[in-house]
């Protein structure tokens, strides 16, 4: 009995033996335990001349959509009345809103090269139509032609990170990139005023030249060409039928309740019209090969969380930028150039959150609690604003605008961060563009909803001190003539006209808030895409 145990011993251990033998040669791997796979290294040096190229890029189009707001009552005040003072503006989010996905496809089947290039190109012939405009509505077509390019910038420029770096490093990089968003920002402002106190407003966009073939020189140079897809093919209907769905809620968000009654033949057949387009665009993009917003993404927690807080937050941060200048400029008497520093704090704020989420999301992997905190801050520099009046200091209007700052940054890195690490690699781009459309489609349809807003608050509050003037036709010249007494009422009249705007940005960043406790926090990659073992 103990003799056939040592046997059996003996032939398990000649097993073992033989087994390892068969291992260590080349080739007879399959009998050897898998290896874990190691990170490829980084190449640094051409990921700074990428991130250089596309932080210069990112730039230039986020300058064009904040550098006209300083100069807004201005050049109304030439070729248009106040109450079209937020189309000059909505018609830039609008057409990059719709710009973005159709960029980011294109990224995603063409490379990102050739995509940044015709953006360049397009956002460029738009300044100049801009600044050739005879009339605001031309000018409006122009912002559009502009945006429809610069709002595929920044979303082909933002997925550009992802080709060169893993989750785990994004976050530190995307928070920069929020820097120089941020830092555009507020350069825009202030260029649009001192160009618009000391030029004439059409260099607001001849500047644009220079510095946009300067920007395609360095993409030509920096960016290398990537392979091209087969049998690519666009969604074209996709693309129509998006268009046509946010332009009519842009639109009925503008015109409805104000200057078209709800119940308004008109106003229903435009409700009837978005809801026609949203069913289509449904259809096309369940029947197309290479759909534009594939539907499966809609299944993913983290995209859909995180695109409804990006907004929630576009809504209180384009509103923002847009009334606030004119805030100053008309209740508190400050000229165009040094209303625009006012947006100073806010971009400050916003550009030093952005870019410490960042370092946290690469230092400690975490980043679900970052957007909850920081949307409830947003909310109570909203609450301060909409207590602002004509007697209310200077200094303090300053740091309500910091605070919101602080409260939008951590949302943007954050949220690009968490679509980036929860789609397939092939949709990268898509994902990125829909971080960038739906902040676009809160800032084109907040813009909009509270330009009604505040033009319906006008004939309310100036209804009495201006009975034979259409309050909404005002310009800020107009006000500057009036008599002191009639100016007064006048200028407390329009404060109160923007409170509701910012009360109701605070109850949507409350709202983001709620909503950012649903994301769910998957752990960041430490490699590239192309180093992960299959599973």
């Amino acid at each position: 009995m103990r003799l056939s145990i040592l046997c059996q011993f003996n032939r398990i251990a000649n097993l073992k033996r033989a087994v390892r033998r068969v291992a260590s040669v080349p080739g007879n791997f399959i009998l050897s335990h898998p290896a874990t796979p190691q990170p490829q290294p980084l190449d640094w040096a051409r990921i700074r001349v990428v991130f250089a190229a596309v932080a210069v890029t990112l730039f230039l189009a986020s300058l064009g959509q904040t550098v006209p707001t300083t100069a807004l009552t201005t050049i109304v005040g030439e070729l248009g009345g106040l109450d079209q003072i937020t189309w000059v503006i909505t018609a830039y989010l609008l057409a990059a809103t719709v710009g973005a996905p159709v960029f980011g496809k294109l990224g995603d089947l063409f490379g990102r090269k050739g995509v940044l290039q015709v953006g360049i190109l397009v956002f460029l012939c738009g300044s100049v139509l801009c600044a050739l405009a005879p009339s605001i509505w031309v000018l409006v077509a122009g912002r559009a032609v502009q945006g429809f390019g610069g709002g595929g910038l920044i979303v082909v420029s933002m997925a550009a990170i992802a080709d060169v770096l893993p989750a785990r490093q994004r976050g530190r990089f995307q928070g920069i990139l929020g820097s120089v968003f941020g830092l555009s920002t507020v350069v825009g402002p202030l260029a649009g005023g001192f160009i618009v106190q000391h030029f004439a407003w059409e260099w607001i966009f001849l500047l644009n030249l220079p510095l946009g073939l300067a920007v395609l020189g360095i993409l030509t140079v920096a960016l290398e060409k990537s392979p091209r897809r087969e049998r690519a093919k666009l969604d074209y209907t996709g693309a129509a039928m998006l268009a046509l769905l946010l332009s009519l809620a842009v639109i009925i968000a503008n015109l409805g309740g104000v200057v078209l009654p709800w119940g308004s033949p008109l106003t229903i057949l435009m409700l009837c019209g978005m809801a026609v387009a949203l069913a289509g665009f449904i259809l096309a993009e369940r029947r197309a090969s290479e759909p534009l917003l594939p539907l499966k993404l809609f299944t993913l927690n983290n995209f859909v969380v995180s695109n409804l807080v990006g907004l929630i937050t576009g809504v209180a941060m384009f509103s923002t930028i847009t009334f606030v200048p004119f805030f100053m400029q008309v209740v508190k008497g400050v000229s165009p150039a040094a209303s625009g520093v006012y947006v100073f704090p806010m971009m400050l704020g916003l550009v030093t959150t952005s870019a410490i989420a960042g370092r946290i999301m690469s230092i400690t992997g975490r980043y679900r609690i970052l957007p909850v905190w920081s949307t409830l801050l947003l909310a109570v520099g909203m609450i301060l604003m909409a207590t602002a009046g004509p007697d209310t200091p200077n200094p303090l209007i300053a740091v309500y605008m910091l605070m919101a700052g602080i409260g939008i940054g951590p949302v943007m890195s954050v949220g690009i961060t968490a679509i980036q690490n929860s789609v397939p690699f092939s949709m990268v781009g898509v994902g990125t563009a829909s971080a960038n459309m739906f902040r676009l489609i809160g800032g084109s349809l907040g813009t909009a909803a509270y330009g009604a807003v505040f033009a319906a608050g006008l004939t309310r509050t100036l209804g009495t001190v201006l009975p034979d003037t259409n309050p909404r036709a005002l310009s800020a010249q107009q006000i500057a003539a009036m008599e002191p007494e009639t100016q007064a009422l006048v200028i407390e009249g329009i404060a109160q006209a923007l409170h509701p705007v910012f009360w109701a940005s605070a109850v949507l960043a409350c709202l983001a808030s709620a909503v950012a406790l649903l994301m769910v926090e998957h752990p960041l990659e430490d490699q590239l895409p192309a180093a992960r073992p299959a599973e």
